[in-house]
């Protein structure tokens, strides 16, 4: 099957079935499957027009809502830091994607750029590796402390006969943002997690993953928040910015008739449709499967294909 805006020629049963494979191991470590899903389409597919960054958040529309429902249905979204997240990546992803048009239409500059993002991630899922190992082996995880939270949070609505909200928000100003979470209090700079966002909404916008692959490790990082309380904010972030990328890379399109700028939405849904069935298996099978494992053989890929596209940056 041919697909006309990308130039792609690939049977229809090959994008679903690798981004399918992707999602489910990325979403099992915790991470975005969109960031290895561009590699496959440039290195693999060929394709390599600045339209690639739009398709890839294509991807990100149709296989997150499964994800985000999830957060929902378990109360786990935090709509403070989540729309935070939101005012900050909305106008990096839109700057990112003129980058991207403008700054980087060359693929081989292009890959670059990729080959940094990937390495950037890369380290950061080594570091996890490496603390973990070398931390107490008392030290509880963060999943065992969050389901610690959620079983006295059960018992705590048990105890008093009625719903009690999973989040609760107890101030928020242009300053500060103070919320619990299951029961546990959190306070963060608003000001520092919109600056944050921007930075991460821009490098996403010109990769084309929406930034919130990458703006998790920022906000355990730097503002010591437990991955469990920023997920959901993420993830939503991720969806509501790519929905305003592909529209801003349309309208790009527009402008700029010389490049292939638009999504190719053919091969983005075929992507989407099997990321959202491997972003739901992944998170059923992420309990039966080490997730040490799993960031392991993710390192080892992300290495793998950023030394690939760095070396061939400067060797070519």
């Amino acid at each position: 099957m041919e697909f006309p805006v990308s130039g792609v020629t690939v049977s229809p049963f090959v994008p679903p079935i690798v981004a399918f494979a992707i999602s489910f191991v990325t979403s099992m470590g915790g991470v975005s499957g969109a960031f290895l899903l561009l590699p496959f389409q440039m290195s693999v597919l060929g394709y390599t027009s600045p339209s690639v960054s739009a398709t890839n958040q294509v991807f990100n529309i149709v296989a997150i809502p499964s994800g985000v429902w999830r957060y929902l249905k378990e109360g786990r979204m935090v709509w403070p830091l989540t729309w935070l997240v939101v005012i900050g990546t909305l106008p990096g992803v839109l700057v990112g994607a003129v980058i991207r048009v403008r700054y980087l239409p060359d693929p081989r500059a292009f890959k670059l750029f990729a080959g940094c993002v990937l390495l950037y991630i890369g380290a950061r899922l080594v570091r996890d590796l490496t603390r973990r190992s070398s931390g107490p082996a008392a030290s509880k995880n963060a999943e065992t402390r969050f389901q610690e939270l959620v079983a006295k949070h059960a018992a705590d609505t048990h105890e008093r006969g009625r719903e009690l909200p999973a989040t609760v928000v107890e101030a928020l100003s242009p300053w500060r943002i103070t919320y619990s979470f299951y029961g546990e209090r959190y306070e963060v700079s608003t000001v520092t997690v919109i600056t944050l966002s921007l930075v991460v909404g821009i490098v996403g916008g010109i990769y084309g993953i929406g930034g919130g692959a990458i703006i998790a490790p920022f906000f355990v990082a730097i503002l010591g928040l437990p991955i469990y309380t920023v997920a959901g904010a993420a993830l939503m972030g991720t969806f509501v910015t790519s929905v305003a990328g592909v529209a801003f890379y349309q309208i790009l399109a527009l402008q700029t008739p010389e490049l292939t700028v638009a999504p190719d939405w053919q091969l983005g849904l075929l992507f989407g449709l099997g990321g959202m069935a491997g972003m739901y298996c992944g998170a059923r099978a992420q309990k039966h499967v080490p997730a040490r494992l799993i960031k392991i053989m993710l390192a080892l890929v992300i290495g793998f294909t950023a030394a690939r596209y760095v070396i061939g940056f400067f060797s070519g």
